[in-house]
């Protein structure tokens, strides 16, 4: 499992955790008048906001990991421009052939 996977699903774990919880804690709201229902609303909305927080983290490690991956692309194509053509070529004529069997 790569580092990627783990990270998704401890996200989908927690971002399900934290939705239980919101919904526990609205239901209970739903029960309460006054400064009870108030509290209730505002550990919600706290949980809401760490979620939120959370996946805006995730999100700029995934644009990090993108633009360098996108770096390292770059550079092996300007160190290899050759080997590139020659693998775009060859993919070319491989989906070519796909298509004009159908």
């Amino acid at each position: 499992m790569t580092s990627f996977d783990r990270t998704r699903d401890q996200l989908v774990e927690d971002f399900s955790a934290v939705l239980s919880e919101a919904e526990d804690l609205l239901k209970k709201a739903s029960n309460e008048t006054g400064d009870r229902a108030r509290d209730l609303r505002s550990q919600v909305e706290a949980k809401l906001l760490s979620a939120k927080l959370r996946l805006q983290e995730l999100e700029g490690e995934a644009v990090d990991r993108a633009k360098a991956a996108a770096r390292i692309t770059d550079d092996y194509v300007h160190e290899n421009p050759w080997q590139v053509v020659g693998v775009a070529v060859a993919a070319g004529f491989l989906v070519g052939l796909m298509m004009n069997r159908r």
